[in-house]
């Protein structure tokens, strides 16, 4: 299992962050490696057990995995993405500050299989995806609202 961290300040209203982070398919603008997010019932409500499907691309090699919101409160998302080799879980947590809103980002990634194996070395790959989150997360919550300036701490 791959664990990866991070807080970043984000310079909107947290209910606003919230609504927006809770549509997975906005994770083609904030995830590095994210190439397409599409719901798998178009026009259906943001709600627990909504799902996407994602296609990103790790280490040169393109993988489709499921997500399903597994978690959808006012300060806290969660979600849960699973292929034949891995199970990805993304959790989000937001508190308030000053007007704008402080975001702890878990990244964790179980391995199933023989790709177990692999994990111990990938460690450093989720490592700078994370930080492309700090990148490009405050990019993309600037501008789907508009202004912002340098949101990541």
């Amino acid at each position: 299992m791959v664990e990866v961290e991070r807080t970043l300040t984000l310079h909107h209203p947290l209910p606003e962050v919230v609504a927006y982070l809770a549509d997975f398919s906005h994770a083609q603008e904030w995830d590095p490696g994210t190439v397409s997010c599409s719901p798998v019932r178009a026009g259906a409500p943001i709600a627990e057990g909504a799902e996407w499907v994602n296609v990103s691309t790790f280490r040169g090699r393109r993988t489709e995995l499921r997500y399903r919101l597994a978690r959808l409160e006012d300060q806290r998302l969660t979600f849960v993405g699973r292929n034949r080799t891995a199970t990805s879980t993304d959790d989000l947590t937001f508190r308030e500050e000053n007007g704008a809103t402080l975001l702890t980002y878990r990244a964790r990634i179980e391995f199933h299989g023989l790709a177990r194996l692999a994990s111990p070395f990938l460690r450093g790959e989720f490592e700078r995806l994370g930080d492309g989150v700090v990148h490009l997360m405050p990019r993309a919550v600037d501008s789907h609202f508009g202004s912002g300036g340098d949101s990541a701490d």
